[in-house]
């Protein structure tokens, strides 16, 4: 298991919450785990295979605010001469705190180009119009007279003095609310500033952890998946720099490995890197997201194994699973291997085998610490907007994989009664398998080893219980995806004189779109054009959601016999089409392709994207019969 990163001062001032948590779970059995890892290193020694991963390097200072700079979208603020474009586009969007954490990795950043007496780097303040974190405050008062970092701040406080946070106000006992319409790290400064007591969550068994509800808001929530895949490529970035931004207001140091070069294989199965096994199996079937073998091993364990006492956790023969790998290796492809046969407790085991033997992580090299650093958290809320983060860092393989995964996992939880696993059972035999990887240095400090055990395990029962959370695209990152699609497609020429210019026309903008706010209603047309020659013609008003759409949609196609183009593509159920087949997607304008949430009420999100159009498709989820 990773050594993990070492927390900042601030951070230590909530270590008696963290012990006291992880106190309540000394009557909760760890000798799973033990088990897991005593059988993952015999597994080791018996094949004596060498790390499938470099190690990873100690960076010098500096090397890492470049490389995270990087993975922000923000390299440009690298060079001497930066895309003041480029720049201005992303830096536009982001909050006072995101913008503040960007701030201080570039001030580090130039600080240590500087020592180094290497070419001259870009000063801050020529990128945010303020002095260094080192500047005094009077410097800080006589930097240019229209800067940039000052109207961003001026502009972003202004969108988040006002939002109200009585959410964040804890109710032990109840059903709590997990806000997603402000960034994290806004809310964790509100609570900080306002003196609010983080409240430590004491571990308990499956069923009494604490229940949270998003709030659904005008514009109803987005799941992954529901954005397109365009879209969803800024995602990472804005998650990456807003989990920076939540770590440095609570105190803690969000360090990353180093990615490492992943050494080759013969192999077509075992030890395969992700893409390159869904490359392949992408060949046999297209639009294959989950790896075919991890998909036929989880099918397997679903229809024999789920009822198996103590599956996952007893371990199945060695021998027979090294045989098995071999005969996958040789058949799988051709159709030809026989899965009736296998043992369940052996599919378990190829199950654990294969997570362990990718080349990388599956949680990642980089940001495997980062996921072990959660349980450093003393507040859960806080905790799952960190992973519900990371989730969204993560490249699009690992996260399919790592959901297939955990997908399964709670059907195994759901099985307690019959195969003896609950959800702390499952957490503890999986961490090792997720949490220690053969191509990673083992550098666990001293007598940290069961904190650092109970740690790991208490994220992976996070992750499957609160996955359907955790899979969620925050309202305030789909919001800043939308403005980086408007400023980019404005195409402004920037320099410091038009800087004033372009903040003005935002605000206008902004200004325009709350007064179309006031207007009551709005005609629009909905298309179908995979289904029905015809348009449906939508009287907008406050109550318009969704739903009404896709029902009147419905109402129209069985009573008016409009003209359908395909009778194939709509699905029949007792001589009518269910609404629920159908999805209202929201394309163009600020958005690249969004799936609307069937409680998004319509004539908000034509305010904030007007130039759109909606298209009603079938559920890609429903079988089509033909």
């Amino acid at each position: 298991m990773n050594q993990l990163p070492p927390r900042s001062p601030v951070a230590s001032l909530a270590s008696e919450n963290t012990n006291s948590r992880v106190e309540a779970l000394d009557n909760l059995s760890m000798d799973s785990f033990w088990l897991e890892v005593e059988n993952i290193k015999q597994s080791t020694e018996a094949e004596q295979e060498e790390c499938s991963l470099a190690d990873v390097k100690t960076q010098e200072e500096g090397e890492a605010e470049a490389e995270w700079l990087q993975d922000a979208g923000l390299s440009e603020l690298l060079g001497d001469v930066a895309s003041d474009k480029d720049k201005l586009v992303l830096l536009s969007t982001l909050t006072r705190t995101q913008a503040a954490a960007v701030q201080r990795r570039l001030d580090t950043y130039s600080r240590s180009r500087r020592r180094r007496n290497k070419h001259p780097v870009r000063d801050v303040r020529d990128i945010f119009g303020v002095g260094s974190s080192e500047d005094s405050a009077a410097e800080k008062e006589e930097s240019s007279p229209d800067p940039l970092w000052h109207n961003l701040r001026t502009s972003n406080t202004q969108r988040t003095e006002t939002p109200d946070y009585s959410c964040t106000v804890r109710n032990p006992g109840k059903e709590e609310v997990f806000n997603m319409d402000v960034a994290y790290s806004e809310q964790a400064a509100v609570l900080l500033k306002g003196s609010f007591l983080s409240e430590s969550r004491k571990l308990k068994d499956g069923n009494a952890l604490t229940r949270f509800k998003i709030p659904k808001g005008r514009l109803g929530v987005t799941r992954i998946g529901d954005l397109s895949a365009q879209d969803m490529k800024k995602i990472p970035t804005l998650a990456l720099i807003e989990l920076t931004a939540l770590c440095d207001v609570l105190g803690f140091e969000l360090k990353r490995n180093k990615a490492a070069k992943l050494k080759t294989t013969e192999k077509r199965l075992f030890g395969v890197p992700l893409n390159t096994l869904l490359e392949n199996d992408q060949k046999l079937l297209p639009n294959t997201k989950v790896p075919l073998l991890l998909q036929a091993l989880l099918s397997c364990l679903e229809k024999r194994g789920l009822e198996t006492e103590g599956i996952l956790r007893v371990s199945g023969s060695q021998t027979r699973i090294k045989s098995l790998e071999q005969k996958l290796e040789r058949d799988f492809y051709s159709g030809l291997f026989c899965w009736d046969e296998v043992h369940q407790n052996d599919v378990s085991g190829l199950l654990k085998r294969f997570i362990r033997e990718l080349p990388a992580p599956l949680l990642t090299a980089e940001y495997l610490p980062a996921f072990a650093a959660v349980q450093n958290i003393p507040d859960l809320k806080q905790r799952l907007q960190a992973l519900n983060l990371l989730i969204l860092i993560l490249p699009e393989s690992n996260r399919n994989t790592l959901k297939a995964l955990l997908e399964f996992l709670s059907k195994v939880v759901a099985r307690e009664n019959n195969n003896k696993m609950n959800l702390w059972n499952v957490s503890t035999v999986m961490a090792p398998n997720l949490f220690m990887h053969k191509g990673l240095p083992n550098k666990i400090p001293e007598g940290k080893e069961k904190q650092l055990a109970e740690g790991a395990a208490d994220v992976v029962r996070m992750m499957i219980h609160y996955q359907d959370l955790l899979w969620t695209v925050s309202s305030f990152l789909v919001a800043q995806v939308r403005k980086l699609n408007e400023s980019s497609s404005k195409r402004y020429q920037f320099c410091d004189k038009r800087i004033k210019h372009l903040l003005r026309k935002i605000h206008a903008d902004k200004d325009k779109v709350e007064k179309n706010q006031g207007e009551p209603s709005k005609i629009v047309k909905v298309h179908a054009s995979l289904l029905l020659k015809d348009s449906l013609e939508v009287h907008l008003n406050n109550a318009t959601r969704v739903a009404d759409v896709l029902r009147q949609f419905q109402k129209n196609l069985c009573q008016n016999g409009w003209n359908i183009v395909n009778t194939v593509n709509l699905l029949k159920c007792n001589n009518s089409m269910e609404c629920t087949n159908l999805l209202l997607y929201e394309v163009g304008g600020n958005i690249g392709e969004h799936c609307l949430d069937p409680d998004t009420y319509l004539l908000d999100l034509y305010h904030i994207n007007p130039h759109a159009e909606w298209i009603i498709k079938q559920n890609p989820s429903y079988p089509r019969m033909f």
